[in-house]
C-alpha cells in the first residue's frame, strides 16, 4: 500500500512535467539547429570568465557546466534571453547570441568533463539515502529516477547533470524552486514562468526540508 501510494505521487508529479512542457512548444528554429563542440569552443571563451575552464567553475555561486547536457542548457539560455530566468549577469552576455550560438556553446560544455569537489563529510550520507531512495513517508520520489544513479542527468527528457556541482549553487536553485524565483519574469516580477519540469522541481523543492537540501547538495558536490 505504501509503494502504491509512492507511486501515484510520482506519477502526479510527471503529469505536471507532461503539462508544462504542453505550455513550453520549442521553436521551430531551435530544433532544427545542430551545435558544433569546436564552434563551441571559441564561442564559449567569454563564459570561462564565471564558469571556469572547460566549464569547472571555481565559485561556488556560479554552476559549472561541464559535461551538462546540451539540451538542458540551450533550454536555459534562451529562457535567460527571454527573461523568463531572472539574471542580470547574464542577460547582456547573451543578448546577442542567436539560436546557433546557443547550440554551439551547449555542445561544447556538454563534450567536456566534470573536474568533481569533495562532499561535507557530516552531510553527504544522508543526502545521498534521499537521492537514491527519496522519502516514502513524505513522498519524494528518488532523484535518481530523473537526474540518473551518478547525477548524469537525461537530456532527452530535458533533466539537467547534477553530478560534481557546488553545493551552494545547488542549495540556492532548490530554494529558488521552493519560492518560485527561478523562473520570475525579469519586467512583471508577479508572473512565474514554467519550463518543461519545472512544475515538477517546485512540487518536490516544497517537500523538502532545509536539512533536506544542505544534505542533497553536499552529496551531489562529492558526485562523479
Amino acid at each position: 500500500m505504501i509503494e502504491s501510494r509512492f507511486s501515484f505521487g510520482l506519477a502526479s508529479i510527471v503529469a505536471s512535467v507532461a503539462l508544462s512542457f504542453a505550455q513550453v512548444a520549442t521553436a521551430d528554429e531551435a530544433a532544427s539547429v545542430t551545435g558544433s563542440a569546436e564552434a563551441g569552443a571559441t564561442k564559449a571563451a567569454v563564459c570561462t570568465a564565471c564558469h571556469g575552464p572547460s566549464g569547472n567553475s571555481v565559485n561556488p555561486e556560479w554552476p559549472s557546466l561541464a559535461g551538462q547536457n546540451a539540451a538542458y542548457i540551450r533550454e536555459q539560455l534562451a529562457m535567460f534571453k527571454a527573461k523568463k530566468r531572472n539574471n542580470p549577469v547574464m542577460f547582456p552576455i547573451i543578448e546577442g547570441l542567436s539560436e546557433q550560438d546557443f547550440a554551439d556553446v551547449a555542445a561544447y560544455f556538454a563534450a567536456q568533463t566534470p573536474s568533481g569537489l569533495e562532499a561535507d563529510p557530516s552531510y553527504w550520507k544522508a543526502g545521498e539515502a534521499l537521492y537514491k531512495a527519496g522519502d516514502v513517508s513524505r513522498n519524494i520520489p528518488a532523484c535518481t529516477a530523473c537526474h540518473g544513479p551518478a547525477g548524469q542527468g537525461n537530456s532527452g527528457s530535458g533533466y539537467p547533470a547534477l553530478r560534481a556541482q557546488h553545493s551552494v549553487y545547488t542549495v540556492k536553485q532548490l530554494q529558488d524552486y521552493l519560492t518560485q524565483n527561478r523562473y520570475r519574469d525579469a519586467a512583471d516580477p508577479a508572473t512565474i514562468h514554467t519550463t518543461r519540469n519545472s512544475a515538477m522541481m517546485t512540487t518536490i523543492a516544497s517537500r523538502l526540508s532545509p536539512e533536506d537540501i544542505r544534505n542533497l547538495a553536499s552529496y551531489l558536490q562529492g558526485l562523479r
